[in-house]
């Protein structure tokens, strides 16, 4: 079964190079919209569709990454703020999820948003901007001076109204198999916060999440990739 991953917020695609490598099967990792912040130059910019960009912007953009890629049915991997995405891929299209995987990812409860969801340290943090000094204290915590240099390379903005959409999981089959991947040095998602999504996802009547612990900061695929590869290499 094939891979679709997506990047939580301020990265793109770019995040999942260093694992790419190392996963046993087709792969594809998508940029959501709007590319053009998604690590290139004009990864700081604001352009002119940025407050129109939706969360149905986002899974269709997935969904038509997947069939580019010629996948029918597939693991869908979602990274920080893309738990909001893979959610939503999941209730539009659940006949094409295999897996879903959450890496130290945000999940709202049924009805509220990313923002409701928010550990209020982390709010405090972010306040003042996402200056290097944030983004290398949240993100590269338990990263060598290379790797936290290619993600300061790379980090950008992001379509921030997204987190207020409410989520709707009413749409997802109790019975599509879970995976939770808590991250326990995370700076970002904090592990208290990453219960609170893991609990969000058990609420659904019959849901069953599975839960993978990994002593990593919250970039694991940029600072420990062999250890989330064996994770989802051993997925079906």
């Amino acid at each position: 079964m094939p891979f679709v991953l997506v990047h939580g917020g301020g990265h793109g695609a770019w995040c999942w190079e260093p694992m790419l490598p190392l996963l046993d099967r087709p792969v594809v990792a998508v940029d959501l919209p709007p590319v053009s912040i998604r690590g290139g130059a004009g990864r700081h910019e604001t352009p002119p569709d940025l407050d129109a960009v939706s969360l149905a912007d986002w899974a269709g953009a997935v969904l038509a990454e997947a069939d580019e890629a010629g996948f029918d049915r597939f693991v869908l991997v979602g990274h920080s703020l893309a738990g909001l995405t893979i959610g939503e891929v999941a209730r539009r299209a659940p006949e094409r999820v295999a897996h879903l995987v959450f890496v130290s990812a945000l999940a709202p409860a049924q009805g509220e948003n990313g923002l409701s969801a928010m550990a209020p340290e982390m709010m405090e943090r972010v306040a003042g901007g996402l200056t290097e000094a944030v983004v290398m204290e949240m993100f590269c915590n338990d990263m060598d001076a290379t790797q936290t240099r290619f993600v300061l390379d790379h980090f950008g903005g992001d379509a921030v109204q997204v987190m207020l959409e409410s989520v709707d999981r009413s749409g997802i089959p109790a019975a599509m198999a879970k995976t939770y991947v808590r991250l326990r040095r995370d700076n970002a998602l904090t592990p208290a916060a990453q219960d609170a999504s893991i609990a969000a996802l058990e609420a659904v009547p019959g849901g069953r999440v599975a839960v993978v612990d990994l002593d990593t900061g919250h970039n694991v695929m940029i600072s420990h990739p062999a250890d989330l590869a064996a994770v989802l290499n051993a997925l079906e």
